[in-house]
C-alpha cells in the first residue's frame, strides 16, 4: 500500500497449545506500518470449541491458581531438559499467553520471536479476584538467533481481558503496556501506552 507498507492475507489453523489438536482456522490480514509501530491485525477465526467450552477450560486455569496454598515461584521453566513442573504448568499457560503480546508488539516484517523459557515467575497474592504474576521472559529472536529478556507483570480474571505490562532489556524505550479484548489466551489485541508499572 503506497506510502503505508506491506499488508499481508493469511489462512492458516491454530492448535490447542497444550493438546496440539486442532483448534480452528483463521483469515488475517497483517499491514506493517512504515513507521516503528506494531503491526495492524484483522483476524476472523472459526473456532472448533465453542465459546462456553473455552470459557470453562479458562475456568478450570483459574480456580487451579487460585486454589494454591501458597503462592507460585519458579524458574526456568522448560527447564534444560524441555521438562515443566505440573505445579508450574498453570504458570507457564498464562507466561505463553502473556508473551504473545510482547512478540506481537516486537515483530516487524523482518524479525518474529518465540518464547524460548520463563526464567523466574513469581505470583503476587491479591485482596481481589484477579490473579497476578511478575516475569523474567527469554525470547528468541528470528532471523538474528538473538535471546532477549523481558520482564513481564500479568494480570487475569476469567472473562476479562488479559492486561500485560512490560519492559524488555534491548529497549531503550518506556514501558510497554498489551491488553486482550477476550478472556483466555491473547485471542484479541489492542494496543496502549503504559503511564505506569
Amino acid at each position: 500500500i503506497p506510502d503505508s507498507g506491506h499488508k499481508y492475507y493469511l489462512q492458516f489453523t491454530i492448535e490447542d497449545y497444550k493438546s496440539g489438536e486442532n483448534a480452528g482456522s483463521c483469515l488475517a490480514t497483517v499491514l506493517y506500518p512504515k513507521t516503528k509501530s506494531p503491526p495492524v491485525v484483522n483476524i476472523k477465526c472459526t473456532h472448533t470449541k465453542d465459546q462456553k467450552q473455552i470459557q470453562e477450560e479458562d475456568n478450570r486455569l483459574y480456580r487451579k491458581i487460585r486454589h494454591q496454598t501458597k503462592p507460585i515461584i519458579g524458574n526456568n521453566i522448560p527447564d534444560s531438559y524441555g521438562n515443566i513442573e505440573p505445579a508450574l504448568e498453570p504458570a507457564w499457560a498464562l507466561a505463553v499467553a502473556g508473551s504473545s503480546y510482547i512478540m506481537w508488539e516486537k515483530s516487524t516484517e523482518n524479525l518474529g520471536y518465540f518464547m524460548a523459557q520463563v526464567k523466574s515467575v513469581k505470583q503476587w497474592i491479591r485482596k481481589d479476584d484477579f490473579i497476578e504474576f511478575d516475569y523474567t521472559v527469554l525470547l528468541h529472536e528470528i532471523p538474528t538467533q538473538e535471546i532477549i529478556s523481558c520482564h513481564m507483570r500479568l494480570t487475569w480474571l476469567p472473562a476479562n481481558p488479559l492486561k500485560v505490562k512490560y519492559f524488555c532489556a534491548s529497549e531503550n524505550q518506556g514501558l510497554e503496556d498489551g491488553s486482550g479484548m477476550e478472556s483466555g489466551s491473547a485471542a484479541g489485541i489492542l494496543h496502549e501506552r503504559a503511564a505506569n508499572f
